[in-house]
């Protein structure tokens, strides 16, 4: 994931002890094929609608039988907070967009309610729906979340 958003236009520096992301003023649109990195995907479409042209993600329709199917649920959750999204039957093409904040559902989809709330970091009055979907794989994700955001 780190050269796609190096790609976007980030700084991305590795280190022993971890990676830091530091974002352009503008994220670049890409064209990028997930297929090795599917679980990454919606996280990329959470933060698609920032880029100024729009993001192509390909490669993920495996995902569609996942969780949930994540195309049509991100589709759906983007397209409720305004943001211009077109389904393929292998990913998305999103729109660079302001999102409004909304209530999303997560469809009992952990990385939906993660990738949800990095949107959220962007958009005052995103409402993540049962945030405790998170529990399958990281139960304290919305304390550390919270925690990184106000430090």
């Amino acid at each position: 994931m780190w050269d796609v958003l190096e790609r976007m236009g980030c700084h991305v520096e590795r280190g022993p002890n971890g990676v830091t992301v530091t974002g352009p003023e503008r994220l670049r649109g890409i064209d990028a094929d997930f297929a090795e990195i599917s679980d990454t995907a919606l996280t990329l479409a959470a933060i698609a609608p920032f880029a100024e042209s729009p993001v192509r993600v390909r490669g993920i329709a495996h995902t569609r039988a996942q969780e949930t199917d994540r195309v049509a649920a991100m589709t759906t959750e983007l397209r409720a907070l305004g943001v211009p999204v077109d389904e393929h039957p292998d990913g998305w093409t999103i729109s660079p967009a302001q999102p409004r904040g909304g209530e999303v559902n997560t469809y009992d989809d952990h990385r939906m309610a993660m990738s949800l709330a990095v949107l959220g970091l962007r958009t005052p009055g995103v409402v993540i729906r049962d945030p405790r979907c998170v529990a399958k794989t990281f139960p304290d994700f919305f304390d550390r979340f919270g925690r990184l955001v106000a430090g």
